[in-house]
């Protein structure tokens, strides 16, 4: 029998930080991961949770992580994505938007026909399929964790573990070639970001005063604080939205409710908003939630997967790689702008939001930073994926259930 080891908020937060520094030292002396933007959290996090599953599997021990501050870092981080959620800028990305719509539309339609095609050709249960497609990859832990009893119900043996080394791997796999891909298409496009400013746009200003970041952080928490409720509203309606929805949602009304009133008085800048130290504390919130996100997986459950799991998911990841670089970036217009939209479809079509962020940054820090993917990726990961996924899963398992 196993033994459990329990580590507390602080100790799961600072195996977080010091997986963060330990990647930003591999990123600076690796020159491969910096060529290939791996980001910093996952290079640092995927060794200590090597080392976790190494303690796992010698000595039968199993952790149990307090994810409590990783969670108030994954909602300030999106409480500063609601801040830098300009409409004027969203106006120009307006179209981007309507093709990733579609783009992942059919990404999820394809993960399902893969994984289902492929269990069904080795003679496995569609069921095995729908359980590693569409739920874990683009819906992640949370979607995989809604279906479980659904497919316990259908006989799914192990239905849990399926989806949760599934949606584990496809964390993993996302972060991994996110970066990569955006890399190879930069490069071998020869793209540049014109008139969108630089890496110093998404990093804390060194110059801006202790009251600026003290200002910028009352106001995330503020947002954060009247999203929940937002957030407890919208939850009586019946209808499923990421937890993060509401503080987006105020943060975006907050930004562009001041950046109109500023504008009637002849500023257009918002100026109460402090949105340089907002977007400083926003980026460092993201980058130690990933920290902890990724020294913390249990990469023992990828362990137990039988053979056609295997085949499912490395055919995912495969399909993943070759749909962003030869569907999705020539639709989004062979742009800087494509080329790092695309690094974050690998992030969230095989992960979660927080990654496709990640992904985008890390090509941005070492290029330039444009604007209208970090606004676009965000509102179709917390309005549009999970409805989109929830209606294309439905349809699937309708078909299944009058087929077999």
């Amino acid at each position: 029998m196993n033994q459990e080891l329990s580590l507390d908020m602080y100790m799961t937060a600072g195996i977080g930080v010091a997986a963060l520094m330990l990647g930003f030292f591999f990123t600076k002396k690796i020159a491969v991961l910096k060529r290939l933007c791996i980001p910093a959290p996952v290079s640092g996090g995927l060794l200590f949770s090597l080392v976790f599953f190494g303690l796992h599997s010698f000595w039968g021990l199993d952790f149990k992580f307090d994810e409590t501050i990783k969670n108030i870092l994954m909602m300030l981080f999106f409480t500063n994505v609601g801040f830098q959620s300009n409409l004027k800028v969203f106006k120009k990305g307006g179209r981007a938007l309507l093709i990733m719509l579609v783009l992942v539309t059919v990404l999820i339609i394809v993960q399902n026909l893969l994984s289902v095609g492929i269990a069904v050709g080795l003679g496995e249960s569609p069921y095995l399929g729908m359980a590693t497609g569409s739920i874990p990859m683009s819906g992640g832990h949370g979607t995989a964790a809604g279906f479980t009893s659904l497919f316990q119900g259908f006989g799914l043996t192990g239905a849990s573990s399926i989806m949760m080394a599934a949606a584990t791997f496809g964390l993993v796999a996302g972060s991994l070639i996110g970066g990569p891909v955006g890399e190879y298409l930069v490069n071998k496009h020869k793209l540049s970001a014109t008139g969108t400013g630089s890496v110093d746009d998404i990093i804390p200003d060194e110059e801006g005063s202790s009251r600026n970041y003290t200002m910028a952080l009352c106001q995330l928490f503020i947002a954060l604080a009247l999203g929940i409720g937002l957030s407890k509203i919208l939850a009586l309606t019946g209808i499923t939205f990421p937890v993060y929805f509401g503080p987006l949602i105020v943060a975006a009304l907050i930004r562009n409710i001041s950046g109109y009133v500023a504008g009637r008085k002849g500023d257009d800048s918002g100026e109460w908003i402090h949105i340089n130290e907002i977007i400083g504390i926003g980026n460092v919130c993201l980058y130690l939630f990933l920290g902890m996100a990724m020294s913390t997986l249990k990469l023992w459950e990828l362990a137990s997967l039988m053979l056609p799991l295997i085949l499912i998911l490395v055919a995912q990841a495969t399909f993943m790689a070759l749909y962003a670089i030869f569907v999705a970036f020539p639709a989004l217009g062979r742009n800087y702008d494509a080329a790092v939209l695309v690094s974050g479809i690998c992030g969230f079509g095989l992960g979660a939001t927080p990654n496709a962020m990640a992904n985008m940054t890390a090509v941005c820090y070492k290029y330039h930073f444009t604007v209208a993917p970090f606004i676009i990726v965000p509102i179709l990961g917390a309005m549009f994926v999970d409805l989109i996924n929830t209606g294309v899963i439905t349809g699937f398992l309708n078909v299944i259930n009058s087929i077999f």
